[in-house]
């Protein structure tokens, strides 16, 4: 090990460049402590150091591993699992998280896990009516009719499940003119 030994993170992804503050060939070092079992590569560039558990190593958060790849950048994980939470029928299932960036675009494979990665907008902290907007641009994805999703959401909006005024301003700031159109009339439909 070099002179100044790396205080890694468990649970942390690293990217070769942080390694620099430990060495002057931070490559190098990375290749040294993938060897020592202190870190395991993710991709190229990427090295996570595992958390131990009884069990074995834990692999990274996937949180983790997109802060890292996206170098800080601002993202969101979307899809099937927060569009099934919002209780409007849909029970879509995907093989791979998708994650909206303002980086990158593509399907990215990091150690054993897959991600589907799309450049698109999105509010810094997306509230659920932003979901709700997001599932009706999706509806195809999420095998579900999008008059059968504006007819729930008429349902969920009569209860008060969802902010109006929010949902409105989401629909008008990330929605086509379609799910703005589905999005407006359930609002109307509720509010009779």
């Amino acid at each position: 090990m070099t002179a100044a030994a790396p205080r890694l993170e468990p649970g942390r992804v690293y990217r070769t460049r942080e390694l620099a503050m430990w060495s002057a060939d931070a490559p190098r070092l990375a290749r040294q402590l993938v060897d020592e079992g202190a870190l395991v590569p993710l991709a190229h560039g990427l090295f996570a150091h595992p958390r131990p558990s009884r069990f074995g190593p834990v692999p990274p958060r996937d949180e983790e591993i997109m802060r890292a790849f996206l170098d800080g950048g601002p993202f969101v994980f979307t899809g099937p699992e927060r569009w099934n939470a919002l209780g409007l029928g849909t029970t879509a299932v995907f093989a791979l998280p998708l994650v909206y960036n303002t980086k990158r675009s593509g399907t990215f494979t990091f150690g054993n896990r897959r991600f589907v990665l799309r450049r698109v907008g999105f509010p810094e902290s997306p509230p659920a009516e932003w979901f709700v907007v997001d599932l009706f641009q999706h509806a195809d994805q999420a095998a579900a009719s999008p008059g059968d999703l504006a007819m729930s959401l008429e349902r969920a909006l009569a209860q008060g499940r969802f902010d109006r005024d929010r949902l409105l301003e989401q629909a008008r700031r990330y929605g086509s003119r379609q799910a703005q159109a589905l999005i407006a009339g359930a609002l109307a439909a509720s509010a009779q």
